[in-house]
């Protein structure tokens, strides 16, 4: 088997996309059902745990002010420091660590998850996040990403593992309606052209909800980024 040169040291898999019917949530945001099959989530997954139990692993971000999100992350390729909202070679607000490399594999398949939304991304970064029982992302934009990288509407790409999610996405203020989606284990999610600078969070995880055989109870969570160099 191929293996990852890097850090990690994992090995290079590739991950076939199963046939997927396309919803479009609004203009430009679409959820992807089961994009991935039952054995591509679980080698996704034992990936993913493998990466967070490593060096630059997962850690809890605290924000400005000193609060602790309600979450475990990793970010790959490049680190997002959630006191600064930039992105950085080194984890400066936790421990100082090197990033890991973005795995192959793993960028080829956001682009692919992309594609079969009718969308392009050539993503370099990944943000890892672990969910438990009472995890949860609150109401916010992705708007890190270079100007030019917003203004062109490229998606972000999410991939879910393990148990639901309840996500919401909006408009494009806090206040305006939202719209709820179940995101199962397997299913996919992209954003971009006009709905690319739209609200969304993840409201709770229904517990019990994912597959057995993944190894790893609550919910991983995978969003592709193109812009953060």
């Amino acid at each position: 088997m191929r293996r990852q040169v890097g850090p990690s040291a994992l090995p290079a898999l590739k991950i076939a996309l199963m046939p997927a019917a396309c919803i479009e949530i609004h203009p430009g945001a679409a959820h992807l059902p089961e994009v991935l099959a039952p054995e591509e989530q679980r080698a996704l997954a034992a990936q993913c745990l493998a990466i967070g139990a490593g060096p630059a692993g997962w850690y809890v971000p605290r924000v400005r002010g000193g609060g602790r999100m309600r979450v475990r992350m990793v970010c790959l390729g490049r680190h997002w420091n959630a006191r600064t909202y930039r992105y950085e070679a080194s984890r400066s607000d936790h421990d100082g660590r090197t990033v890991l490399p973005l795995p192959a594999n793993l960028a080829d398949l956001a682009s692919r998850v992309a594609a079969a939304a009718g969308m392009r991304l050539a993503p370099d970064v990944c943000i890892l996040n672990y969910y438990q029982a009472d995890g949860r992302m609150g109401l916010h934009q992705d708007k890190d990403e270079r100007p030019e990288t917003l203004d062109a509407g490229v998606p972000i790409v999410s991939l879910s593992l393990g148990d639901t999610a309840k996500f919401v996405i909006g408009g494009f203020t806090r206040q305006a309606p939202k719209t709820l989606v179940r995101l199962a284990s397997g299913d996919g999610f992209v954003f971009g052209g006009r709905s690319r600078l739209r609200y969304h969070g993840v409201v709770s995880i229904l517990p019990g909800t994912g597959p057995s055989g993944h190894g790893f109870a609550g919910r991983l969570n995978l969003t592709f980024r193109q812009g953060a160099a």
